[in-house]
C-alpha cells in the first residue's frame, strides 16, 4: 500500500476514534448551553418550550439553544431585585472560604507529618484516613450531628465549616505530593542548620504547591455544591447556601432559576479553568497505589 493510502487510513482511524469523544463532549456541554440559552429567554418563550412539563399537557417539551427573542430581564432581576439570592451567595462564599482556609492550615500540616516523619502507628493512621475518606456522609452524619449539637454549633455556618475543615481527601492529595520530595533535599537543608518549620515553609510548601492547589480546587468544587450537610445542619433559611436555594425556586420561575444557575456556576467554572492543570496532577497522584 502506498504512503498516501497509509496516511488516508490513519486519518480515517483517527476520525473514528475521535468521533465518540466529540459525542461525549457534546453531551457534557449540552446542559451548559441549555442554561446559557434559557437564561436569555423571555418567560413566554420558555413556557412555550416546556409547557407540557409545566402544565401536565400531552406532547413533548422542546428546546432551542439560541433564544428567538433574547432578553436580560432575568439577569437584571437576579442582580438588582433578589437580595435573598445574594445573601445565600455570600453564605456559600463563607462556607467555602472557611473550609478551604481550615484545610490549608490543618490538612497541609497533617499531610506533611504523614509524608515526612516516622512515628509509631503511622500506617494505622494513614489507613484510618483512607477509610474515613471512603465513607459517605450518611455514615458519619449522626455522629457529626451529636458532636455539633453538644458544641452548640447547630444551625450555624460553623456546623458545615468545621467538619469540612478536617476533610481527609485533601490530606490524601497533599500527602502524595509531599512524598515525592527527595529526602536528600531535606537532609541538605538540615545540614545547613534549617529547622523543621523552616524546611516545611521554604521547601515543603514550594515543592508541594501543585498538590496543595489541586487539593484546594477539588475541595472548592465540593464545598460550593454541598447539599446534604447544609440540609442536615442548617434549619434557618437565611443561612442556606445557593446549593439549597436553587431547588426551592418554583418551576413557574424557570427563567429566573436558569439565570441564577448560570451565576452560581461561574465561580466553580472559573476556579476549575484556573486550576485545571493542577487538578490533572492531583488526580494522577491520587491514582498511584501505595
Amino acid at each position: 500500500m502506498s504512503k498516501d493510502g497509509n496516511w488516508a487510513g490513519g486519518k480515517i482511524g483517527h476520525g473514528l476514534c475521535m468521533a465518540p469523544l466529540f459525542v461525549m463532549a457534546a453531551l457534557a456541554i449540552g446542559p451548559l448551553l441549555f442554561l446559557a440559552g434559557g437564561s436569555l429567554m423571555g418567560g413566554n418563550e420558555i413556557e412555550a418550550c416546556i409547557r407540557p412539563v409545566m402544565n401536565g399537557e400531552e406532547g413533548y417539551a422542546g428546546w432551542h439553544f439560541l433564544p428567538l427573542y433574547p432578553t436580560l430581564r432575568h439577569l437584571v432581576r437576579v442582580l438588582f431585585d433578589s437580595p435573598e439570592f445574594f445573601q445565600m451567595f455570600w453564605n456559600s462564599m463563607k462556607i467555602t472560604a472557611g473550609t478551604l482556609l481550615g484545610q490549608l492550615i490543618f490538612g497541609m500540616t497533617s499531610a506533611w507529618g504523614l509524608a515526612r516523619y516516622r512515628f509509631f502507628g503511622k500506617k494505622v493512621v494513614y489507613m484510618l484516613y483512607i477509610v474515613l475518606m471512603m465513607m459517605p456522609f450518611q455514615v458519619t452524619m449522626l455522629s457529626e450531628y451529636l458532636v455539633l449539637d453538644w458544641l452548640g454549633l447547630m444551625d450555624t455556618l460553623w456546623a458545615v465549616i468545621l467538619p469540612g475543615i478536617f476533610s481527609t481527601f485533601s490530606v490524601f492529595i497533599m500527602y502524595r505530593f509531599f512524598c515525592g520530595i527527595p529526602e536528600a533535599v531535606l537532609e541538605a537543608a538540615r545540614c545547613d542548620g534549617a529547622g523543621e518549620w523552616q524546611i516545611f515553609w521554604r521547601i515543603g510548601i514550594p515543592l508541594g504547591a501543585s498538590g496543595i492547589i489541586s487539593a484546594l480546587v477539588l475541595q472548592f468544587l465540593e464545598c460550593w455544591n454541598l447539599i446534604e450537610q447544609p440540609l442536615t445542619f442548617l434549619k434557618t433559611k437565611s443561612l442556606w447556601p445557593l446549593s439549597l436555594y436553587l431547588p426551592q425556586i418554583r418551576l413557574e420561575e424557570a427563567g429566573f432559576a436558569l439565570c441564577a444557575s448560570v451565576i452560581t456556576l461561574l465561580p466553580a467554572l472559573l476556579v476549575f479553568l484556573a486550576g485545571s492543570d493542577y487538578l490533572e496532577q492531583g488526580i494522577a497522584a491520587a491514582a498511584v497505589k501505595e
